[in-house]
């Protein structure tokens, strides 16, 4: 899947702390992985902005701008509704 490799990859761009910081909150709070946050980004929005409050926009900013064409795709685009609200 595009958008799990996109947000991995941005993420491990940010730093390798972090990045394990996010996968543990999201398995303590939510019992769920990167992957799961396909299904539930809420998930994914809460622990980003527990881990990055200065830099959330950024970072969706960054993950949209590596998929490019496909954030119009129905799936990740309704993805990033729940991401920006």
């Amino acid at each position: 899947m595009e958008l799990v490799s996109c947000i991995e990859m941005v993420l491990m761009m940010r730093g390798n702390t972090n990045y394990h910081l996010i996968v543990a909150r999201l398995h303590s709070l939510y019992n769920c992985s990167i992957l799961d946050c396909c299904d539930h980004p809420d998930y994914l929005l809460t622990v980003l902005n527990e881990v990055y409050p200065e830099e959330y926009d950024s970072i969706i900013d960054e993950i949209k701008l590596h998929l490019d064409k496909l954030v119009n795709e129905k799936d990740v685009a309704n993805f990033f509704r729940v991401m920006e609200n």
